[in-house]
């Protein structure tokens, strides 16, 4: 991640829109005490405690690429409509990654480790890496979501694990409750008419069915 100057991903949608913000903004001061009381209490927790979450935090959106293999490969003996989502999602997580990074540079938001005073478990991100809204939380939330519509019983799984990954960045000081919670609205919102989308593409499944690759999308 980091600042619209320096991102090209996002730099000509910035541009489109009028550019980065000239000024950084702080974050909103709706939710500053209980972001200083999460930290708080994980600076007081048990260092076992913060290294699991540490870890949850910096590799937990790999649980959704398991999830994922397993929708796909349940998909392989469900309908080709089933199998297009399954297929798709890769695709609906990344535009929700590009369009969640452009918030992030047009907003501008400092991270709130860098505006108020707190001890974090992991360092504070470089300046120009914006907060609003997290990235990890709309990509774990779009996953969540495009994992749910393709193989229903996942959600079980997927669900609490996109809440504990948006939960993990307050924890560890990375994000404002505010930025969690607003980046899970908009990994759902993005990802839902995406993956709902990707149902038309069954006939492109149904002529790979009758293909060499039938493999990949059917079970025989």
């Amino acid at each position: 991640m980091a600042g619209a100057a320096t991102n090209p991903r996002v730099t000509a949608l910035v541009q489109a829109l009028g550019g980065p913000p000239s000024h950084p903004v702080a974050g909103a001061s709706i939710d500053d005490d209980l972001y200083t009381r999460t930290t708080d209490l994980a600076h007081r927790a048990p260092d076992a405690v913060n290294t699991l979450v540490s870890y949850w935090t910096d590799y937990g959106l790999g649980l959704f690429a398991v999830l994922l293999l397993a929708a796909w490969w349940r998909a392989r003996r469900a309908d080709s409509a089933r199998m297009a989502m399954a297929l798709a999602t890769p695709v609906v997580v990344l535009v929700t990654f590009l369009a969640n990074d452009a918030i992030k540079s047009l907003v501008g938001e400092q991270r709130p480790c860098r505006t108020l005073p707190t001890v974090t478990v992991v360092a504070c991100p470089a300046p120009g890496d914006w907060s609003f809204p997290s990235n990890h939380s709309a990509m774990a939330a779009a996953a969540a979501v495009a994992i749910v519509l393709c193989r229903r019983r996942l959600a079980r799984i997927a669900v609490p694990a996109a809440l504990l990954m948006a939960a993990s960045r307050v924890w560890v000081g990375a994000h404002y409750p505010h930025d969690v919670a607003v980046g899970l609205a908009v990994g759902g919102l993005v990802a839902w008419p995406l993956a709902a989308l990707a149902r038309r593409a069954a006939p492109a499944v149904d002529r790979l069915r009758t293909t060499r690759l039938r493999p990949l999308v059917a079970a025989r």
